[in-house]
């Protein structure tokens, strides 16, 4: 009843521009070659050329739909795929992951073979830049009915979003999203699991794929990573 066209263009709607933005936008603008890993409807790509970005913006998604929305700007590569298969060759001064990307690598296998992907892709000396939610601040415990967020979307329908926790196990979090009207009438629901490491688990899954951690935050502010962070965020080199 609510199509995946429609959930990309929701997405959007939900998720505006923000201070983790301007973040990954003052790498971006910084570097020649960039990969967006993970792009959804490309709004990072889209952005840096708008602000005079000539070099070379490439996205990478495995979602058809939000593809179609990226496509509407011409001047950026978009590849449909998954991180794990692409097959770039040190062509890029710096990847990253917007939008807590990085925890929807739930398995081990997936994880290490999408930063191997990763690694490749980037020149020796480049950057990896994503954040992840920091485990120790729980914040899956706030993805309730009663947190749900009342949106109207792109078509103008009066919309209301709310999470609902299933499983917690070892790293991972299952939850449901359900798109309803705001009368209770129930559109769409997916099901997503995602996976919390902390930044020591971090540091040793980029170790083992060639990167070295360069920076460390916990924060879009750039303040240091503390017991009390809801962030961690990492930029990593490539060695």
């Amino acid at each position: 009843m609510y199509s995946d066209d429609d959930a990309a263009a929701l997405y959007d709607v939900l998720n505006p521009w923000a201070l983790c933005d301007d973040f990954y936008l003052s790498h971006v603008m910084a570097a020649e070659a960039v990969l967006d890993v993970g792009c959804g409807t490309g709004m990072m790509l889209h952005r840096a050329r708008q602000e005079g970005h000539t070099g070379r913006l490439c996205g990478v998604d495995p979602d058809t739909a939000s593809l179609r929305r990226a496509r509407v700007r011409e001047d950026v590569e978009w590849i449909e795929d998954r991180a794990e298969g692409m097959d770039f060759e040190a062509e890029f001064d710096l990847a990253f992951m917007a939008s807590n990307a990085f925890q929807v690598f739930v398995s081990e296998a997936e994880l290490r073979e999408s930063l191997t992907a990763i690694r490749a892709a980037l020149r020796e000396g480049g950057s990896f830049v994503f954040g992840t939610r920091a485990p120790s601040a729980r914040g899956w415990e706030r993805w309730r009915p009663e947190n749900a967020t009342e949106v109207v979307d792109h078509r103008g329908r009066a919309l209301r979003v709310e999470h609902r926790v299933e499983e917690v196990t070892a790293g991972t979090v299952t939850f449901t999203e359900t798109i309803a009207t705001r009368e209770g009438e129930v559109l769409r629901v997916d099901r997503s699991t995602l996976r919390f490491l902390n930044a020591d688990e971090i540091d040793a899954q980029l170790a083992a794929t060639g990167f070295t951690v360069a920076e460390r935050y916990g924060d879009w502010h750039r303040g240091p990573l503390t017991p009390a962070s809801h962030n961690i965020v990492t930029v990593a080199r490539a060695v």
